[in-house]
C-alpha cells in the first residue's frame, strides 16, 4: 500500500498503521480496512461535532487530517455506539460490516492504550461486537473438484494443473501460493526410506507453516517442472527451467515472473467456466473451503485441520464442522421415508 493513500491521517493514526503493517505483519488489504474504517469513524466524527457538514453526499469528502490527540482522547463509548447505528442506518451497513468496523475501532484504541499510553484502559475495551450471522463456506463437491481437474487446457496447462492440486490439496490462501519459493520444497527421507516431500508457505502474520505433499501434489510438481533424474536432495530445484527467469518462484508468468494474485484468479476462473462451474460464485478462496471440507468430511481431526490451514484459532476451522452438519440434516430429510405421518388410530 502506498502511504499516500493515508497521507491525511493524523500521526497517530499513521502510527497505529505502521505497527500493524510492520510489527504485526498485516497484509495490505487488511491495513487498508482499518484504515478506512478509522477514517470513517472520525468524519462522523466531525460531524457529530459540528465541524463538517452533515451532507450526506459530501460524507466521503471529509478530511481527517485536522484530527488531533485531543479529539482522539475524548471519544467515549457512546461516540462509537453512536456511530454504528448511524453506518447501519444511512450506511445500509449489515452486521459483517459493522462487526469490522468495531474490530477496527478496538484495536486502534488498544494500541493507543498499549503502545502510545494515551490511556489506562481502552474506552472500546467494552465496544460490543455486532457479531456477523455465520455464514456457511461454499466449496466444491469431490466430483466437482475431480471436473474441474479434468478440464484444465491452456498454454501452461502442467502450471495450471499444479496450481490447482495445490489449491484443492493443501488448502492454501492465495498470497501463499503465490509465494512459494523452489527452495521451500524439502525431500527427506522417512523410516522406511521413502521420499518425503514437504513445502513451506508462508501465512498471515508473516507466520511459517510446513504443507505434506501428498501424491497428488508431488506428481504434479515433478511433471511441471520435468526435473532430471538427479539426486534426491538437489531434485527439488531442478528442472527444465528457462533460466531467463530472474526468480526463485515455484509459479512463474509467461513474462518469467513470479505469477501475480490476479493470474491465478483468472486461471482458476478459466478452469469453472470449462468445467460448467462458473455460476457456482466460487473463487481461489473457495478452493481453500473446498480443501478444508473434503480433508473434514474424510476423517481429518478438526484440530489438525487448524494446523494445516494456519488458524491461530480453532474457532475459525470450527465452521467446517457445521457444513457437515448440515449435510446430515439435509440427507436426513431427503430420506424418501422423511414425511411418513404417524397412523391414527382406528375407530
Amino acid at each position: 500500500m502506498k502511504n499516500n493513500y493515508y497521507d491525511d491521517a493524523p500521526q497517530s493514526i499513521k502510527d497505529f498503521i505502521y505497527y500493524e503493517q510492520i510489527v504485526k505483519g498485516r497484509s495490505e488489504l487488511t491495513v487498508k480496512n482499518y484504515y478506512m474504517d478509522i477514517r470513517l469513524f472520525f468524519r462522523y466524527y466531525k460531524v457529530r461535532c459540528g465541524r463538517a457538514s452533515d451532507n450526506i453526499d459530501e460524507f466521503s469528502t471529509i478530511s481527517i487530517s485536522d484530527i488531533t490527540d485531543d479529539d482522539i482522547r475524548s471519544v467515549d463509548l457512546q461516540t462509537a455506539q453512536e456511530f454504528l447505528i448511524y453506518m447501519k442506518n444511512q450506511k445500509d451497513n449489515d452486521r459483517k460490516a459493522r462487526y469490522r468496523k468495531a474490530v477496527s475501532l478496538r484495536q486502534f484504541y488498544k494500541f493507543l492504550t498499549n503502545n502510545k499510553h494515551m490511556f489506562d484502559v481502552s474506552p472500546m475495551a467494552n465496544l460490543e461486537l455486532p457479531s456477523p450471522k455465520p455464514a456457511l463456506p461454499k466449496y466444491l463437491t469431490l466430483e466437482q473438484a475431480l471436473e474441474m481437474l479434468s478440464n484444465i487446457d491452456s498454454p501452461d496447462k502442467k502450471r495450471d494443473y499444479c496450481i490447482i492440486v495445490f489449491l484443492l490439496n493443501c488448502g492454501m490462501r492465495l498470497s501463499e501460493l503465490v509465494g512459494i519459493n523452489l527452495k521451500d520444497i524439502r525431500i527427506t527421507h522417512g523410516t522406511d526410506g521413502a521420499e518425503v516431500y514437504t513445502l513451506k508457505v508462508l501465512g498471515k502474520g508473516s507466520k511459517e507453516r510446513i504443507i505434506y505433499m501428498n501424491g497428488a501434489c508431488v506428481d504434479a510438481y515433478l511433471d511441471y517442472l520435468a526435473p532430471a533424474e538427479t539426486d534426491p536432495e538437489t531434485r527439488a530445484a531442478a528442472g527444465n527451467r528457462d533460466m531467463s527467469a530472474q526468480t526463485d518462484a515455484l509459479f512463474l508468468s509467461s513474462r518469467r515472473t513470479r505469477i501475480s494474485n490476479r493470474r491465478v484468479q483468472q486461471i482458476v476462473e478459466e478452469c469453472l467456466k470449462k468445467s460448467g462451474l462458473d455460476n457456482l460464485g466460487l473463487s481461489v478462496h473457495k478452493l481453500r473451503h473446498t480443501a478444508a471440507t473434503l480433508m473434514y468430511q474424510n476423517g481429518v481431526d478438526v484440530r489438525v485441520l487448524k494446523d494445516v490451514l494456519g488458524h491461530e484459532n480453532l474457532n475459525t476451522t470450527q465452521i467446517y464442522t457445521h457444513v457437515s452438519s448440515s449435510q446430515m440434516e439435509n440427507a436426513m430429510k431427503q430420506n424418501p421415508l422423511s414425511n411418513v405421518k404417524p397412523v391414527k388410530d382406528k375407530k
